[in-house]
């Protein structure tokens, strides 16, 4: 059985740094892997929620990762976050660049929305993918 696939926002320039070494480690929008001690992803269903609360001011391009577990070299732990009532897949080191199965672009509507691909919005969305 293939594992569920990760989920991660990130800012679009940050992702081409990691492309250009072999991993990828920013935790969160300002924080490093190094500061957290993890990189915070999502589960399919959890990225809307993830992009309206956390990225609702970036006005910077971003991308959204796709990332295949079973790939990764580093350990992935689900945890409930503090104030939170469901568990969230937090990696406890890099994200190797070769974990990282796809890079879809998030594009905004004209009222701020995100544009995120199918299936990970509530509304079922038709973002584009790359």
């Amino acid at each position: 059985m293939t594992p569920e696939r990760l989920w991660h926002l990130a800012l679009a320039s940050e992702w081409e740094e990691a492309r250009a070494g072999s991993s990828y480690r920013t935790s969160t929008l300002g924080r490093t892997l190094d500061e957290v001690g993890f990189v915070h992803c999502a589960h399919a269903g959890q990225v809307e929620g993830v992009a309206d609360r956390y990225y609702a001011e970036v006005d910077v391009p971003l991308v959204l990762l796709e990332i295949d577990p079973s790939v990764l070299q580093s350990p992935v732990v689900e945890e409930v976050p503090d104030g939170r009532g469901e568990a969230f897949p937090h990696v406890y080191g890099p994200i190797d660049v070769a974990a990282v199965v796809g890079v879809h672009d998030v594009g905004r509507t004209s009222d701020g929305s995100f544009v995120l691909p199918s299936g990970l919005t509530s509304s079922g969305g038709t973002g584009p993918s790359s």
